[in-house]
């Protein structure tokens, strides 16, 4: 497939980029950051202009002439976003992460792209979890628990996305709800939050690794499937070597348990990925 990738340059984005072009997909990554090249275009993606001229291939020179008649690109990626809470203000995080998106899937819809994947977020599921999470594990079924201006922003993309597959049955929107992003490297700090339990508590001591989180991008995309749908996507496992029980006997004693909790099998719940994507996280810090 063609492939427009909106903030391949970023941490997850980077890995996305790479496993894509292995698969034998031939991809373009749309940024604010980058290094000129094949394969690049800075773009502005709060600008509508520049967007839709990005995902119609007008600045891309491998652009087929035959482009009026079918999509520059087969599928997209959406990836670019302030990443977090507490990197710019609420404000400026709202404005640019629901125009940006809205700009994408909008400009995405115009450019007759009909296989949308995109990073939505574990934090819709109630995260820091100072509100006690309704039972563990975590799962997509029970209705989205915005507690920042960045997760309510991410519920408020998915809400976008039933709606426009509403429109659209033709169109697919795939959300993928990322847990924190971890590469290598920062594996060397997991064994220091084993000393509080509460340090990681934030999103039920999960974490997922960047290679994984591109496998199920890839396995998103290659999904044959029409409208919305949304997935927990984290490691297989938890960030701590503490076991369950007692992490959630100290942290969340009254919290009802949906099944046996394994020794440190993540809680959050990927049944539904593996049961429907196939994705299989292959890789753990342990």
């Amino acid at each position: 497939m063609k492939i427009a990738v909106t903030g391949g340059s970023g941490k997850l984005g980077r890995t996305v980029v790479t496993v894509l072009a292995q698969a034998g997909h031939d991809v373009v990554n749309l940024d604010v950051a980058g290094t000129r090249g094949p394969g690049f275009l800075r773009i502005d993606l709060t600008n509508y202009g520049e967007t839709i001229d990005a995902l119609f291939g007008e600045n891309n020179p491998s652009a087929g002439s035959d482009q009026a008649s079918s999509p520059a690109f087969d599928a997209l990626v959406h990836l670019a976003a302030i990443p977090a809470p507490g990197i710019l203000s609420d404000v400026a995080t709202f404005h640019n992460n629901i125009l940006s998106t809205f700009n994408v899937f909008q400009a995405a819809r115009r450019a007759g792209i009909k296989n949308i994947v995109y990073a939505s977020s574990e934090t819709v599921l109630g995260l820091p979890f100072d509100v006690p999470p309704p039972y563990i594990p975590v799962d997509e079924e029970y209705p989205a628990r915005p507690e920042s201006m960045y997760s309510l922003v991410k519920h408020l993309e998915e809400q976008m996305a039933i709606e426009l597959v509403r429109w659209d049955p033709t169109l697919k929107i795939i959300a993928l709800r990322f847990s924190n992003v971890k590469d290598p490297e920062d594996y060397a700090e997991f064994p220091g939050f084993d000393a509080d339990a509460n340090l990681r508590k934030w999103n039920l001591w999960g974490y997922v690794d960047g290679r994984d989180g591109a496998q199920a991008v890839l396995k998103a995309l290659e999904l044959d499937a029409e409208g919305f749908d949304r997935f927990i996507i984290a490691a297989a496992d938890t960030v701590m070597s503490r076991s369950n029980a007692e992490l959630v006997a100290e942290v969340f004693p009254d919290v009802h348990l949906g099944r046996d909790l394994g020794d440190h099998d993540t809680l959050l719940s990927i049944d539904k990925a593996r049961r429907v994507l196939g994705y299989n996280p292959q890789h753990s810090w342990r």
